[in-house]
């Protein structure tokens, strides 16, 4: 698979199958998304991968501490802003609505919405889990550099026939990741991950998000 294929074929997937991902891959993955640019090459990442038990602790403790409500905010982590402009609250809502139409939860039905949205701690029932980190004194610059490494592993895994779903919803629900995990206090959590193979049959996987037309996106100066 070439690069734009690579690209072009990416996607969030929101189903998996349960076969197993050998650990050679993941690390032939990681190998190559070492690559990754960073500012004056700080390679502020850590990447923590996880499968099996620790996987399913994980979930575990994460299911109950959202379930008895304990979890954070988005703004708690200077994340995501507590209140959105009115672009970017329409994309995300469209992307939702999407995706809850695919699967059959009508618009205001909470109680089967939240049941899609914890699906994200089941990894969408992936066998791989990564979760992504920066140290905790960098500031925009470094966040940036992990984007750019998610990204190359996510680019990584479709050259290995495998696919990906980053997941921002571990965020408020954070503190069992790192004890689970063994993530160091001085460090931040930039993403999740779910890593695996696409399960062909599960219609949520048919989801093709819209993209905002370049002409709207792109600003050219200086072309005659």
């Amino acid at each position: 698979m070439d690069v734009l294929d690579a690209i072009q074929s990416r996607k969030s997937i929101r189903a998996f199958r349960p076969d197993p991902v050998p650990r050679e891959t993941i690390a032939k993955i990681l190998e190559i998304a070492q690559r990754a640019p960073s500012g004056t090459n700080t390679q502020p990442w850590h990447v923590y991968v996880c499968t099996g038990a620790v996987k399913q602790a994980i979930t575990d403790d994460v299911l109950a501490l959202a379930g008895s409500g304990g979890g954070g905010k988005y703004e708690d982590y200077d994340y995501y802003p507590p209140d959105w402009k009115d672009v970017h609250r329409d994309r995300r809502r469209g992307v939702g609505w999407s995706l809850y139409s695919l699967v059959g939860i009508p618009k205001g039905d909470r109680v089967a919405s939240a049941r899609q949205a914890a699906r994200n701690f089941l990894f969408f029932d992936a066998p791989v889990g990564l979760f992504v980190t920066v140290d905790s004194y960098l500031a925009r610059g470094s966040w940036s550099d992990a984007g750019m490494y998610l990204q190359t592993i996510m680019l990584a895994a479709r050259g290995f026939g495998l696919d990906t779903c980053p997941q921002a919803a571990w965020i408020p629900y954070q503190k069992p990741v790192l004890k689970h995990l063994g993530i160091p206090g001085d460090q931040s959590l930039v993403s999740g991950m779910a890593l695996g193979y696409a399960d062909s049959t599960k219609i949520e996987n048919t989801l093709v998000s819209e993209r905002e037309s370049l002409a709207n996106v792109a600003h050219y100066r200086g072309f005659d």
